[in-house]
């Protein structure tokens, strides 16, 4: 693979601690800025449509961003193997992603030229994030950004080609995309309406919808306002998108103030630790639990007193209770599907849905290349095995409906393959057991849980009946919870 990454030895590092983007990475500013920079990638026709058919942002948004942050990680680490393999892994991704818009233009997650307007977002919103704040970059710095972020193209695509070489050029391209190529696409709506109004509370607030629909109630409108002031003015009269009065001026109050918290001493705000601590379950043995578990105490109290003030007729309703245990095995069926089955959100299931388990199962354990394609594999098996069971009326995917009249169906031969992929990926030494070593260095980082066994050894065949009994929905609250249903 060749990439751009040589620069003369006087010059800091195209990637690592002293890059510009290291520099920017814990910036508050960028909590503002990603979400711009997300919804011009969205308005690409091609991208929007690989968004809407397989991406989970909607139902999953905290985890998405996990690993979003994650991959960028580990993309400008210092590490020129972690790097490689890292862009291996981007390019599998993709590669398994295509098909066609509600137009019937065909679209391709590997198509250079949409993946280097992903990247020509983020560097331009990186760009006009300072400027908003009022701390423009120099010249020198954004030609030295620049080349990163294009030799983060290059470790991508073999070559950064499709992007200008020069910075003067780059702007009459960015420029030329939004004038001629970008549309007021399904995915982009999505982010800035739909996203925003329904986005699911992250596992450090679950359980309090008090407190999470208040906040949401108020931040939601806000972010969606400030994302569309701050969106090309040419995009934004092409799209349509309306304009709430004042909104400009919010927009720069918002970045003055983030811009502001750059100013704070060096490491009270990590972007890293503040993603995990919103992920991280409170019942989860992992170290760093006991901090969530006591912010998680004190924000029960405010839920608590907030419902007392200004109840929510939404959230004090539980609904009537149900009525016959066959009552409460549909409703459970249907949460179950929702919160698991349905990773796409378009409240279906169908391949995507399947897809994205295994693309985060692929993720998170970090699997090589034949494992993973060993874990699409059983995922495809058992996705036809599911369309020949549960698709009764032969449109191609499942209904929750369906899947609730048929749950035991779920656990059948490709299935059982799906666990037993898991296992090998995670029994290294295939001794057939998986050890107390092996669960911390790799299946630890999936589920965030520690190994309770009898003999010191997790056996293949109580691996197999656990992810059997969570994945037929017999089972919630245990170790696979965190990966597949939390948001």
């Amino acid at each position: 693979m060749t990439t751009e990454t040589t620069e003369p030895a006087d010059e800091a590092p195209l990637f690592g601690p002293e890059s510009q983007f290291s520099a920017f990475f814990d910036d508050p500013r960028w909590a503002l800025a990603m979400i711009r920079a997300t919804v011009l990638e969205a308005a690409h026709p091609q991208i929007g449509a690989a968004l809407v058919d397989n991406s989970t942002f909607v139902t999953h948004p905290w985890r998405r961003l996990r690993n979003t942050f994650l991959s960028m990680r580990r993309m400008f680490g210092t590490d020129p193997a972690v790097r490689e393999r890292e862009a291996a892994r981007l390019n599998r991704l993709h590669a398994r992603m295509s098909g066609s818009d509600s137009h019937g233009r065909a679209y391709d997650a590997t198509d250079r030229a949409a993946r280097a307007w992903v990247v020509a977002t983020l560097f331009e919103s990186a760009v006009t994030m300072c400027r908003l704040s009022g701390q423009p970059l120099d010249q020198d710095t954004m030609e030295r950004m620049y080349a990163e972020y294009r030799a983060f193209l290059a470790a991508l695509d073999g070559d950064a080609g499709e992007l200008p070489e020069e910075l003067a050029d780059f702007w009459r391209y960015f420029d030329r995309i939004v004038e001629n190529e970008l549309e007021n696409t399904e995915a982009a709506r999505v982010i800035l309406y739909r996203l925003f109004d329904h986005l699911p509370a992250p596992a450090l607030l679950d359980g309090m919808p008090t407190l999470w629909a208040a906040g949401r109630a108020v931040v939601g409108p806000l972010l969606g306002a400030i994302t569309v002031a701050s969106l090309p003015e040419p995009y934004r009269r092409r799209a349509g998108l309306p304009e709430m009065p004042g909104a400009p001026t919010l927009m720069q109050g918002a970045y003055l103030a983030a811009g502001l918290a750059r100013f704070l001493p060096e490491g009270w705000i990590n972007a890293e630790t503040i993603i995990e601590a919103l992920s991280l379950a409170p019942d989860s043995d992992d170290p760093r639990a006991r901090t969530v578990t006591a912010l998680r105490a004190r924000m029960k109290k405010a839920s608590a007193l907030l419902r007392l003030l200004t109840p929510l007729s939404g959230d004090t309703d539980p609904g009537p209770a149900p009525s016959t245990a066959t009552e409460e095995n549909r409703r459970s069926s249907e949460e179950f599907f929702r919160r698991v089955l349905d990773q796409t959100g378009d409240g279906h299931l169908d391949w995507p849905d399947l897809a994205a388990m295994a693309r985060e199962l692929a993720t998170r354990l970090d699997l090589d290349e034949p494992e993973e394609t060993q874990l699409y594999d059983a995922f495809a098996a058992w996705w036809r095995e599911l369309q020949a069971a549960l698709d009764t009326d032969g449109d191609g995917r499942v209904s929750a409906e369906e899947y609730a009249a048929a749950v035991p169906s779920l656990a059948g031969p490709a299935l059982i393959r799906v666990a037993e992929v898991l296992f090998d990926a995670t029994d290294k030494d295939r001794n057939g057991s998986i050890d107390a070593d092996e669960y911390r260095t790799l299946f630890r980082t999936a589920f965030h849980r520690d190994l309770t066994t009898t003999g010191g050894g997790y056996g293949r065949s109580a691996f197999v009946g656990d992810f059997l009994s969570f994945m037929a929905g017999r089972r919630t609250g245990t170790a696979y919870d965190p990966l597949l249903a939390d948001a």
